[in-house]
């Protein structure tokens, strides 16, 4: 992309609140689950979705606003995808059991695998580029390895579904969210887990009675943010005991049930989540208070995402099956 080019070699500029509308693109037919850029920034025009409607589709979502490819490799909804580290492959699982890694050029599949459940969640290693983990509709969550295409170790939670899945810098210690909160406790809420010996660290680091849609790490600092069905976002250590910051709240969107997605700007100064009446909240990450509030769409916001070279460049997608580009 000519418009990325320039952007390539030089320190990435302070992330601004994007102000208006440049592409709205509304090829898919259910609700989008998840959206994410390419990681490799030479491609990272080109973005991901995954969909209720079976599909995965990949856009340029910065030069044209076109759908490049379609790929219908599953039979029910799309629930995860991650590119791979090298932009060539998707890895994606879905509410049908199976895992596929497809080639984006080809559209065949490398990799596929049914599994014992419905998979919610998936995430690549961030050092190991063939290991990823997957969690659904199980008390376990499962490691697998693309070049023997078996599973490598195998995490026992006494929990429902695994929500979402969070690697810590370096790989060694990663974190499930869960639901499994029940009426009188709230420990397996999150679970940080040893990557290698498969055993729990903890499962005791949030103690109110809310779930957790989705987890995100800050870009600099070692700490994550918990997506809360409380309608707020709360700040914890990302190094162990992973102590709460009681200090710290993001509140004001709504989540009712959505699994709705957080994200830091590339810079880390901004945090940005979606919202379930379909606006797009932006926080200053150190004083937690709101910077401004897009009317982004009609249905729930489920995802807003800031581009990793662009500074102000922002994707978001919705319930209806719409993805917006905003600048």
């Amino acid at each position: 992309s000519e418009l990325i080019k320039p952007y390539l070699g030089s320190k990435y500029k302070v992330t601004e609140v994007p102000k208006s509308l440049i592409f709205h693109m509304s090829k898919h037919s259910g609700p989008v689950n998840e959206i994410q850029w390419c990681p490799v920034w030479e491609q990272s025009h080109m973005l991901l979705s995954a969909s209720m409607d079976k599909t995965l589709k990949v856009w340029d979502a910065v030069d044209t606003g076109c759908c490049l490819k379609t790929y219908s490799c599953h039979s029910c909804a799309v629930r995860a995808a991650q590119w791979s580290s090298c932009g060539r492959r998707i890895l994606s699982g879905g509410f049908d059991s199976m895992l596929h890694l497809t080639d984006v050029e080809t559209g065949k599949q490398i990799f596929s695998s049914k599994t014992e459940f419905r998979i919610s969640a998936l995430k690549f290693h961030p050092t190991e580029s063939n290991v990823f983990i997957c969690g659904g509709f199980s008390p376990e969550v499962k490691a697998w390895d693309l070049r023997t295409s078996k599973v490598l170790r195998v995490y026992k939670a006494a929990v429902q579904q695994t929500l979402d899945i969070l690697f810590l810098p370096e790989g060694r210690e990663f974190l499930t969210s869960t639901d499994a909160v029940s009426r009188d406790s709230a420990d397996r809420t999150i679970v940080a887990w040893d990557f290698q010996s498969t055993a729990k660290i903890s499962n005791q680091i949030f103690h109110e009675r809310y779930t957790c849609p989705s987890l995100t790490l800050h870009p600099k600092e070692s700490v994550f943010v918990a997506q809360t069905n409380g309608n707020y976002m709360a700040l914890f250590s990302a190094q162990r005991p992973y102590r709460i910051n009681k200090k710290k709240r993001y509140e004001g969107h709504k989540v009712e049930g959505f699994a709705v997605g957080c994200e830091f700007s590339p810079d880390g100064t901004l945090l940005v989540t979606g919202s379930s009446d379909g606006k797009v909240f932006f926080y200053n990450y150190h004083t937690s208070r709101i910077i401004r509030t897009l009317s982004a769409h009609k249905e729930a916001c489920v995802s807003a995402i800031f581009h990793p070279v662009l500074p102000s460049l922002l994707a978001t997608c919705d319930w209806a099956g719409e993805i917006k580009i905003w600048q």
